[in-house]
């Protein structure tokens, strides 16, 4: 009688295959962080045959400074970020009555001819969290979505999602969206 003992073997050609189907796997489950990012139109180019370098009066820029240490600055005084949309909005829609309810300590805040000749100067330090800048850019966003949503109900009657191509282009002309960005020095 013959003692050999027989080893079994493990079969390894499927484990390829079972490793690529778990790579699959876990690509396909696992969550992906997405990065926010600012979705803005640059301004178009000057004509050559246009001159682009009108004067601003200094009382229609209303200037806001984040700084290396992520503060927000309105005019040289520091703000709370939630105060930001209120202050902007204030200072766009105010047609230069000089009142504004939400800048108080913000002697220095100046109020705008009217929203088509407002700017929005933004500055920020060189070591500025993209976080906060981001968080600013919202602020900003959000009062001028609030002024021109008030302009389509009061002005057109519709809310400003069911506003036509020509009437959305009329509430973005009554409140156009001038920002002015830069780092500061």
């Amino acid at each position: 009688m013959r003692n050999s003992k027989l080893v079994p073997e493990v079969n390894a050609g499927s484990m390829a295959d079972i490793a690529f189907l778990l790579l699959i796997f876990f690509l396909v489950t696992a969550t992906i962080s997405s990065d926010e990012g600012i979705n803005r139109l640059l301004p178009r180019e000057c004509p050559p045959e246009m001159d682009c370098s009108s004067d601003i009066n200094e009382r229609n820029i209303l200037r806001i400074i984040i700084s290396n240490n992520d503060e927000v600055m309105v005019e040289n005084k520091i703000i709370p970020l939630e105060s930001l949309k209120d202050i902007t909005k204030t200072f766009l829609d105010n047609n230069g009555d000089g009142s504004c309810a939400y800048c108080s300590g913000l002697k220095d805040v100046k109020s705008s001819d009217s929203p088509k000749e407002a700017i929005v100067s933004l500055q920020n330090g060189k070591q500025t969290t993209y976080k906060r800048f981001v968080a600013v850019q919202n602020e900003l966003t959000k009062a001028y979505y609030e002024l021109r949503q008030t302009y389509s109900l009061n002005v057109i009657g519709k809310s400003s999602d069911k506003l036509s191509k020509i009437e959305m282009k009329q509430v973005k002309e009554a409140y156009p969206f001038i920002l002015s960005e830069a780092e500061t020095k």
